[in-house]
């Protein structure tokens, strides 16, 4: 018993000290992450991949460029668009995997995605992957976190520290992921808009019905 408390307090001890080492990467001149000591980095065909082992998971960031001529996404809708294809796009990747928790957050000034991909195989070792996806005009950035089922107790500090260190250059605000800042009408709007519009087109026809048939009987 007091060897297994001295290796939980051990443990305890060893999860802060652990977060300590990790030191803040460039991925490029506009995107920071804090990595692992021994981290890895590949560079094919212009696209950079981080790679590290963690205490309890592995880390990986890719860096992928876009096309040159990439169009420009014109309003935050475009960008949703974008950044649900690359979700589906992932999830398609393997056979069993599902994304779960999909939501939006924000990394300084820009939108980003985040979800969770459950990988099971059949055999009962199920795999999780934590991802963020963030889209600009001139690249795509993949921030993913994987770990097995089995440790899903333990790294939630170490996934919270990898996740937070993301760090963006001022330099980087909306414009860099969509052109235009207008919502547009809201469905509510478009309603009372059009419904309203309809309903004027209805009260002329019958007032001139109505006017039609005055003349008539004169």
């Amino acid at each position: 018993m007091k060897k297994i408390f001295l290796s939980f307090t051990l443990l305890l001890f060893a999860i802060p000290g652990f977060s300590q080492l990790m030191k803040p990467v460039k991925i490029d001149s506009l995107v920071t992450v804090s990595l692992p000591p021994g981290y890895q980095k590949k560079d094919t065909v212009g696209e950079q991949i981080f790679t590290a082992n963690s205490m309890y998971g592995y880390m990986v960031v890719i860096r992928e460029p876009n096309a040159k001529n990439n169009t420009p996404l014109k309003k935050e809708k475009d960008l949703n668009k974008v950044l649900k294809t690359y979700v589906k796009g992932i999830q398609g990747e393997s056979a069993g995997s599902s994304a779960q928790n999909i939501r939006d957050t924000t990394i300084g000034a820009l939108k980003a995605k985040v979800f969770t991909l459950k990988s099971d195989d059949g055999s009962g070792d199920v795999q999780y992957r934590n991802f963020i996806l963030l889209y600009t005009q001139d690249a795509t950035y993949t921030f993913e976190y994987v770990y097995p089922e089995n440790r899903a107790d333990l790294i939630k500090d170490e996934l919270k520290a990898y996740s937070s260190s993301i760090k963006l250059s001022p330099e980087l605000n909306r414009h860099d992921q969509y052109v235009s800042n207008a919502k547009g009408m809201s469905s509510t709007v478009k309603i009372a808009v059009f419904g309203g519009g309809g309903l004027v087109i209805i009260l002329v026809i019958v007032l001139i019905v109505r006017r039609k048939r005055r003349l008539a009987l004169v």
